[in-house]
């Protein structure tokens, strides 16, 4: 059995204990926090927060870095489904702490003869990460709900969640 298809069988066994009021649950996030975190397989988000179904959005991608799909997702999630505060979660021992853009993106050319068209969102650091990523919600021109945006780092050795402060220039 290969492993998606030991992961449809999970989902049957899922289907079978479904609890209808799940699907009853509005579209609208109840606490109305939209979460852009790391895909990263380690981080349970739902365990570390709390979260019951039907409470936050939750958008992952590789760093949990604000890209423009990023603003996309976070501007329907807000101008569409009423979502008016923001939580960023990155994490240590993160996988692009480890290549450089450029170096990787070389890579991939020589391999494939394309190179990527996207920035592909390698960081030194993960707080200055979690900065920047504050910064483009932040100053996002498209997103209505822009101040209330919070930025942690999600450490993976101890289980704990830290906040990033946001630096202000002087």
């Amino acid at each position: 059995m290969s492993n998606i298809e030991h992961l449809v069988s999970n989902a049957q066994c899922y289907a079978a204990g479904f609890r209808a009021s799940h699907g009853a649950l509005p579209k609208r996030p109840a606490a109305g926090v939209a979460i852009v975190a790391c895909m990263d397989s380690r981080i349970d988000l739902f365990g570390l927060l709390g979260l019951p179904v039907g409470d936050a959005h939750v958008i992952r991608n590789a760093g949990g870095i604000v890209t423009d799909d990023v603003i996309r997702s976070l501007l329907i999630s807000q101008r569409l489904l009423a979502t008016t505060e923001v939580m960023l979660i990155h994490h240590t021992d993160c996988g692009l702490l480890t290549f450089h853009d450029d170096e990787l993106a070389a890579q991939v050319e020589a391999d494939t003869g394309v190179r990527p068209p996207f920035a592909l969102g390698a960081f030194a650091d993960v707080d200055d990460s979690v900065r920047e990523s504050i910064s483009r919600v932040r100053t996002s021109p498209l997103l209505p709900a822009r101040n209330a945006v919070r930025g942690f780092v999600y450490e993976v050795e101890s289980g704990r969640l830290r906040g990033v402060v946001l630096l202000r220039a002087t």
